[in-house]
């Protein structure tokens, strides 16, 4: 969902709790611009003392010795150069402080949420462009607050105190020196109107184009074995050539604007120092005054030509922020139940569930399947028949669109998904590991557990043998996705780390689909001693790891079609004996189609 209120005025309120923080840096920039504007009066009160002498407006004020009043000057700038300096740190840190303060929670924030939206929502974005969000957006944020803020802030201060000086010592000067920035405040809301659609346009196409590198690096393998590198380096360029214009688009936008700008101040400028020169030489404004005139058009008006890069960082930055807040604006749709479980028995009910992913047929119709603790049920079928499927119900990535699957009687959306989760362990067929060691993997299962548990999890998976032969052992580093290992030893991990969470529920999906015959009779073993005691689901593709499951059950176009034990089930002459035929190379000569 996508908000219509102005970014800026979303992220104040998204950011509220951060608005002492915000006042003491803008107090900050304001003193320290305050300040900067003293040495152009100080100047002036120079000129004066020199010109006037005794009659000047220190001397006014008591100081009357000309020699005596250079000396209090000298002093007043050493204070406020002092007290410029004091303060330009000051807000320095309070703004990059509060920057990364911000950048820190924007992106935890946005990745906690983005974790908890539904698999749907990932699976319509590239992954890169979910990194673009959670990165070079947030970055975009933290550098305009970071300068922009601060410049934003000191342009006003400058305008408002340089006006109130010029109006109170030369009205008629004062015209002059403040006509332009009218046209340049006008000049700057069409810039922004212009520029604005320009980088949300900019923001987008670096998306992609990280979702394009992402995909690229992850398949590396797939590209060069096809070599596909030149395909991948022109898709690349016509992604970076997108990227590339849209930047060049705003560019010509943002830099037009600081040359018009210079035009108005030059204009300013060179008035304020005819008509106040004129009337300086009429003896109408003293020679104190004028100087500090001229000083402080210069200090009020080149400080202008800033707005085009603030702004610009400006526009970037709300570009960035929308698209940060609109992640964080998405509905959750799976949220938690209201019921606290503890370890369950494990007992699992699937009760006339029917489901379809979005713009897609059914893929389960009506299914009725009942798991009784501690028991072993095999499910197997031809591809797209719901197998794994079930699996991400089971979890609660999806929820049914009729019917309802219950875990001990309690229907799975009335639980909170957090005990969910934990009490089942699942092997996916898609093994995935973290960058880091062998042991910092398996102890993915369960943080807390000591190294010997973790031994003993590989030892039950079959997995210590290998481990113990790598260069450092347990500590060994496997590299992206362990690509430093073979799809076996991958696949035993996430079968040891499984058996490390303890959960009395494993979900095997696919677990030996992509493993040699011997690294399956490994996990055959281990299944045998894991599964014991556990209530344990099989998504199998080789029927020869499931034929000693207490019940094993043929999927259809979404329905069970057959479910019985192995010996009965070829008995039968079915469905599952068709597959097994297939498999073991004894056709039937009814359905040579090989299953999933």
């Amino acid at each position: 969902m996508t908000s219509n209120r102005p970014p800026l005025i979303r992220l104040a309120r998204h950011v509220g709790h951060h608005s002492r923080a915000v006042r003491i840096a803008a107090a900050y920039s304001i003193l320290n611009k305050l300040a900067d504007l003293a040495p152009p009066v100080l100047i002036g009160m120079a000129v004066d003392t020199v010109v006037e002498r005794e009659s000047s407006l220190l001397a006014n004020m008591g100081v009357v010795a000309a020699e005596t009043q250079l000396i209090v000057l000298a002093v007043l700038t050493v204070l406020v150069w002092g007290t410029e300096s004091l303060f330009e740190y000051l807000y320095a840190k309070a703004w990059r402080e509060l920057a990364q303060t911000v950048q820190h929670e924007l992106r935890l924030e946005a990745w906690t949420h983005a974790q908890s939206l539904d698999l749907s929502w990932h699976a319509e974005r590239a992954r890169g462009e979910a990194m673009s969000i959670l990165n070079d957006d947030v970055n975009q944020l933290e550098r305009f607050l970071d300068g922009g803020a601060n410049d934003l802030l000191q342009v006003s201060t400058t305008a408002i105190t340089v006006g109130t000086v010029f109006f109170a010592l030369s009205p008629g000067v004062a015209a002059w020196s403040m006509a332009p920035i009218p046209f340049i405040l006008v000049g700057s809301f069409w810039f922004q109107s212009r520029i604005a659609p320009l980088y949300a346009r900019v923001r987008t196409d670096v998306g992609r184009m990280n979702a394009i590198l992402e995909n690229s690096l992850a398949g590396q393998a797939t590209v060069r074995s096809y070599t596909g590198e030149a395909r991948e380096v022109a898709r690349l360029q016509a992604a970076s050539d997108r990227y590339r214009t849209s930047n060049t688009d705003a560019i010509r936008v943002s830099a037009a604007f600081v040359p018009i700008v210079r035009m108005f101040i030059l204009v300013a400028f060179t008035a304020t120092l005819l008509d106040g020169g004129y009337r300086t030489l009429a003896g109408e404004m003293a020679v104190g005054t004028y100087s500090l005139l001229v000083f402080l058009t210069q200090r009020l008006l080149w400080p202008l030509t800033k707005l085009g890069q603030t702004f610009d960082l400006y526009q970037r930055a709300m570009a960035s922020t929308a698209r940060i807040l609109d992640l964080l604006d998405v509905e959750v749709q799976l949220v938690d139940g209201p019921t606290t479980i503890g370890r369950v028995d494990g007992r699992l009910a699937f009760e006339t569930v029917q489901f379809h992913y979005l713009g897609r047929g059914p893929v389960l119709a009506g299914l009725d399947l009942t798991i009784e603790a501690g028991k072993t049920v095999a499910v197997v079928g031809a591809t797209g028949t719901g197998k794994s499927t079930l699996v991400r119900l089971l979890n609660r990535f999806h929820d049914p669109v009729r019917g309802q699957i219950t875990l001990d009687g309690h229907p799975l959306p009335s639980l909170r998904l957090e005990d969910l989760r934990r009490n089942m362990a699942v092997v996916d067929q898609q093994t995935f590991l973290f960058p880091g060691s062998v042991y910092e993997n398996i102890l993915y299962g369960r943080p807390e557990a000591t190294r010997a548990e973790v031994v003993e999890a590989a030892t039950a998976a079959e997995a210590h043998g290998f481990i113990s032969a790598l260069p450092a052992g347990y500590d060994t580093r496997i590299g992206e996705d362990g690509n430093n290992l073979s799809g076996g030893q991958r696949q035993r991990l996430s079968l040891a780390r499984a058996v490390l969470k303890d959960a009395p529920i494993l979900v095997l999906d696919e677990a030996t689909s992509a493993v040699d015959n011997e690294t399956e009779a490994a996990i055959q073993r281990s299944l045998a001693q894991i599964s014991n005691g556990r209530t344990t689901l099989v998504i199998a593709h080789r029927l020869s790891t499931v034929r000693d499951a207490d019940e094993i059950v043929v999927l259809a176009e979404g329905r069970i079609v057959e479910r019985g034990q192995h010996d009965a089930l070829l008995a039968q002459e079915g469905a599952y004996a068709r597959l097994w035929a297939v498999q073991t190379g004894m056709r039937t000569g009814e359905d040579n189609a090989a299953p999933n």
